[in-house]
């Protein structure tokens, strides 16, 4: 009797179980497997679950895995992240590639990302980068581009303090930038709209004394690596002048099986995921849920029709002194080389100097 009793106590304890379906840290179990555990033992007189039982009764036996310690730790610092941004380059000077970008995706999150920020962090061996919607102006990008020089795609919508100057940098630092979002709201739509003439390739220097003196910079510009242009709002013009004069970039492409004219679409190319969702998969996301009330106003909609006029016109003013300041330079050069050989030929004072050098260099090699 004892070897009957003892079983049927140990069945009768599965039914006092707290079968909790919330909690993922305790397998649950069936009543149908506890009754056929309790038949099974008066018959057998030993408690021998069949295989059956275990198939049919669908034993819920898998556990969350749990965070490993790495995001836990990436996490209280994306939670305090903006008490240690004065200090940010000091303390991330360690920090794996990963996990800087990591914390620069946190940082996004909760409105902290600037250009501080982003270059207390940013490291060569990243080739993703989303700095949309945060305050990240040229002067960052540019220190970004010169930085990862590896860059395959970059997120730049929404953001307000970036130019066509800064996209300029970008694309001449970034040699491998495939993939580019750009958009979302009326300033940046307006910076989209005047990088088209980056994007597409031209002939800088038209004033030159000869072909021999071009740069091949020069003869062949453009942003050559550049693919797929991630545009929302993109305008019927601008969208006319990339199919006439800029055929190599797709924008918007949609993702098929078959790819788009041979190529297959990226996934940094697609819009419905954001490209450093990667670097925070195992994040807590309360993470970058706290701080909220620093978070900027909303945006009056009487701000968000268009830029104004003398807005329009100072960027505009921006970007040109900007692209021309090398030409200027290289324009004058030349100038300063050709007043040199005029100097030469026409004065007096030049031709005798150059016959006295002319002659202490023979009288030197005699003796």
């Amino acid at each position: 009797m004892e070897t009957i009793e003892e079983p049927n106590i140990i069945a009768k304890t599965f039914l006092k179980l707290d079968l909790n379906q919330k909690s993922s840290s305790h397998p649950t179990y069936s009543n149908t497997f506890v009754k056929s555990a309790s038949l099974d033992l008066d018959q057998n007189s030993c408690f021998k679950p069949t295989a059956s039982q275990f198939s049919g009764t669908g034993l819920a036996f898998e556990r969350k895995k749990p965070p490993n310690l790495v995001s836990l730790c990436v996490g209280v610092i994306g939670k305090h992240l903006e008490d240690i941004i004065p200090d940010l380059d000091v303390i991330s000077a360690n920090f794996p590639s990963d996990v800087k970008q990591s914390i620069a995706a946190i940082a996004r999150r909760r409105e902290l990302l600037n250009d501080d920020v982003i270059i207390s962090l940013v490291d060569s061996s990243w080739e993703t980068l989303d700095v949309s919607g945060s305050e990240v102006s040229d002067f960052g990008l540019a220190e970004i581009g010169k930085t990862c020089k590896s860059l395959r795609a970059v997120d730049i919508s929404r953001c307000n303090k970036i130019t066509a100057a800064g996209v300029s940098e970008l694309v001449q630092h970034c040699c491998s930038l495939e993939t580019l979002r750009c958009g979302g709201c009326p300033r940046s739509d307006y910076t989209a709209r005047r990088s088209l003439d980056i994007f597409k390739p031209r002939l800088d220097d038209i004033e030159g004394d000869s072909w021999e003196e071009l740069d091949t910079a020069e003869i062949a510009n453009g942003a050559q690596s550049l693919r797929w242009l991630v545009w929302p709002k993109v305008d019927k013009d601008s969208l006319e002048i990339f199919s006439t004069e800029c055929p190599r970039i797709t924008i918007n492409p949609k993702p098929s099986p078959f790819g788009f004219r041979g190529k297959q679409v990226p996934g940094e190319a697609l819009p419905n995921i954001a490209l450093d969702e990667h670097t925070i998969v195992d994040i807590d996301p309360k993470t970058w849920a706290v701080g909220r009330s620093t978070a900027r106003a909303p945006i009056s909609p009487s701000n968000t029709s268009e830029l104004s006029l003398a807005e329009k016109f100072r960027l505009a003013f921006v970007e040109r002194d900007t692209r021309l300041a090398p030409k200027r330079a290289k324009n004058a050069r030349q100038h300063q080389r050709r007043a040199e050989r005029e100097w030469m030929t026409t004065s007096t004072r030049a031709k005798a100097l150059a016959l006295a050098s002319q002659a202490s260099k023979s009288l030197q090699s005699r003796t």
